[in-house]
């Protein structure tokens, strides 16, 4: 016999009517400061990938197909990552929930 899903209920503090309030959690990141978080991550990648440049050309035959492969592969993702931002999400911060078995569970509501 499976076991059913227990119920979930939102837990809430406000009245019926009463104004909405904004919670601090549901203030994005600065455009500002998020742009130059992204600006750091592609300098990173391309240094990376100028150093296995460099790597490639000065050291032996073995790593330098290594090296060669991440200077060509890197610039990929780093252009994926300077990209990626200011994604909307759709939950709404944080969530209380109060889980309570439901009456089936606790065998009363056969």
């Amino acid at each position: 016999m499976a076991t059913p899903e227990p119920e979930v209920h939102r837990i809430t503090d406000a009245a019926p009517g009463a104004p909405e309030v904004h919670k601090i959690t549901d203030a994005g990141i600065p455009l500002s400061q998020e742009q130059a978080g992204r600006q750091h991550a592609y300098l990173l990648a391309m240094t990376v990938r100028t150093v296995c440049f460099l790597g490639a050309v000065f050291t032996p035959s073995p790593w330098r197909w290594f090296l060669a492969g991440g200077a060509v592969v890197l610039p990929y993702f780093a252009v994926i990552v300077a990209n990626a931002g200011r994604e909307r999400s759709d939950s709404e911060g944080f969530n209380i929930l109060a889980i309570r078995p439901s009456r089936r569970a606790l065998g009363r509501g056969r």
